[in-house]
């Protein structure tokens, strides 16, 4: 439990007196993102986290949102709780940009950092402050059922995220299986229907780069050749302290298409930071 939600996980350790290696999913995924890397890297203790929201955690109260840094603030309470200091965390895309945040704001708790397809965070320029808060308010207040598309079969609902993303049937069915529940009338995705919401602010390109500066501990980008991110190395790279960059094959979800790679990426990272 924390602070009255329950934050599910997937582990691939046995021995649960191991600290162990946080592994962080991107938006609107689950724990399962991270299967594919735990089969290449079988000694190491990971801890796939599922945020509130996602996979099998509770969703957040019907009067809260979803903010950025609330997911932060959840971490910390997590990490003080099982008395965890100086973790190796693993994100991916927007777990990437919290344990970044993390890393920055908390570094007595973040020892070293992988970030998967992911490398500074998403910004807007302080000029568009209004527009951002108004869109998304207004999205807040749009009127909305409150469920899910429901799609009569597992495979429907893993072809349907698979239109979505860049990788295979056989990697969608890997988050449908954990992020789908299976109701009267079909099977319908766990994930809370606000997280679509629009953000309500974005931090500025001075913040950010502000918060990379902090981040004190060696970190590792594992960057996807065809991904979301690789172009905006040159901007972000230079205002991390200590930045190692890896290029990957593949798109966004390499660590799921490409998990050989990512998975020696980090074992060679690791070994060299230890």
């Amino acid at each position: 439990m924390l602070n009255n939600l329950e934050l599910a996980a997937l582990s691939s350790s046995e021995t649960l007196s191991v600290q162990p290696i946080l592994c962080l999913h991107g938006w609107l995924d689950n724990a399962a993102s991270f299967v594919p890397l735990a089969h290449h890297l079988p000694q190491l203790p990971l801890l796939a986290l599922e945020f509130p929201g996602h996979g099998h955690s509770s969703h957040r109260s019907p009067d809260a949102a979803y903010y950025f840094f609330d997911w932060v603030q959840d971490l910390v309470v997590l990490c003080r709780q099982q008395q965890w200091q100086k973790l190796t965390i693993i994100g991916h895309s927007m777990g990437a940009m919290v344990a970044t945040a993390l890393a920055a704001s908390f570094p007595e708790l973040v020892a070293r950092l992988v970030l998967i397809d992911s490398l500074g965070f998403v910004v807007a320029d302080e000029a568009t402050a209004a527009r951002q808060l108004r869109a998304g308010i207004e999205s807040r207040l749009k009127p909305r059922s409150g469920r899910s598309p429901c799609y009569p079969s597992l495979k429907a609902a893993a072809e349907a995220r698979q239109k979505q993303s860049d990788f295979s049937l056989s990697e969608a069915l890997l988050l449908a299986e954990r992020g789908t529940v299976q109701q009267a009338d079909g099977f319908r995705w766990r994930a809370d229907m606000r997280l679509k919401q629009q953000s309500v602010y974005r931090l500025s390109p001075s913040q950010a780069r502000n918060l990379i500066a902090a981040v004190a501990c060696p970190v590792l980008a594992v960057l996807a050749q065809d991904g979301m991110f690789n172009k905006q190395t040159e901007a972000w790279q230079h205002h991390y302290q200590q930045l190692t960059v890896d290029s990957v094959p593949g798109g966004h979800h390499c660590h799921m298409t490409a998990a050989r790679q990512v998975a020696a990426s980090i074992q060679q990272f690791l070994s060299a930071a230890s």
